[in-house]
């Protein structure tokens, strides 16, 4: 009787050692380390080429991709994610540890006005309805348009307005221009047909950046997945610059585009993979209209520094092969 205690003891101990173990495996920096890291990325504009590169190439199964912006990122809910300079700015007065990564894409902006509506040179927007997303990279490519041609924003009446709607609006009368990215520009472009003008004001580059904060990089294993993200899209973005079509047709089945659109927007677009060296200039530039936005004061050249951190790129460019 005593033996088959014994037995049945060890059996009963031999099983919760065998749990336990399974339990630890589980959580073993090996699997911690297979998670795919999560990205968030905007699903609707032809910036986000070089990810769906990556992710449908050398890193397919590796990232978990998703609808996101900044705000996913402060509230945790992904590892990193794309949005212009402006919206770290925006972002980073409540969350200082935001941190700009990457310039995945730069857009050349541009206005599209009704020629109807009077309009043929920036001096021509006093007085109009400009629509634009609000607070955004397109929001201050309208700005610093109409300071170049002596008005102040406010000299125009700036319509707050989601993307798809702007073309309908345009051609409806119902606005007088819109300054967007693409494809918005471009179907707004089109709805006008011979009564479309298309403004160029002075030099400015939309940075579409990667971004993270400096909670997400203290994790040694996200900050790994991070690199070999920044190190896979130097290549994707080598390959949508020197051998654009099999870019330029993932990324019209993804925006439900036609491949001669993305053609005829493409010299808009760069692929950099890098931080430019005028993106701290730039983003000081905005600072002040950006404070002015949020009601507060504009912060020191020193302090929009600390948000862009080279140090992955380094890290991702150390690694990769000539």
């Amino acid at each position: 009787m005593k033996r088959v205690r014994t037995a049945g003891r060890r059996l009963v101990l031999t099983l919760v050692t065998a749990i336990a173990c399974a339990g630890v495996l589980s959580t073993s920096p090996n699997n911690a380390a297979a998670e795919k890291l999560r990205v968030g990325i905007n699903l609707t504009t032809i910036e986000t080429l070089p990810i769906y590169l990556a992710a449908e190439g050398p890193l397919a199964g590796a990232l978990e991709l998703t609808g996101a912006a900044i705000p996913s990122l402060t509230e945790g809910k992904v590892d990193t994610v794309t949005n212009a300079e402006t919206q770290a700015l925006l972002r980073s007065t409540a969350n200082p540890d935001i941190r700009v990564i990457l310039t995945v894409a730069e857009y050349s902006y541009r206005i599209v006005a009704r020629r109807s509506a009077g309009i043929a040179t920036a001096s021509d927007l006093r007085g109009k309805k400009i629509a634009t997303s609000l607070n955004s990279s397109a929001h201050f490519y309208l700005v610093k348009t109409v300071r170049s041609a002596g008005l102040s924003e406010s000299d125009v009446t700036v319509v707050g307005m989601a993307p798809p709607e702007m073309s309908a609006a345009l051609a409806h009368g119902d606005i007088d221009a819109v300054s967007i990215w693409e494809p918005a520009a471009e179907k707004s472009a089109a709805a006008l047909g011979a009564d479309a003008v298309i403004l160029r004001g002075p030099a400015y580059r939309e940075r579409f950046n990667l971004n993270t904060t400096t909670g997400v990089l203290a994790d040694p294993a996200k900050r790994k997945a991070i690199v070999d993200l920044l190190r896979t899209l130097i290549g994707t973005s080598q390959e949508a610059r020197e051998h654009p079509e099999r870019g330029k047709r993932l990324i019209a089945a993804k925006l439900n585009l036609t491949e001669q659109f993305v053609t005829t927007v493409w010299g808009l677009f760069s692929f950099p993979a890098s931080i430019p060296d005028d993106m701290l200039k730039s983003m000081v530039e905005q600072e002040p209209w950006m404070a002015q936005k949020q009601n507060r004061p504009a912060r020191s050249r020193e302090a929009i520094a600390a948000l862009i951190d080279a140090s992955l790129l380094q890290e991702a460019k150390a690694s990769v092969r000539p």
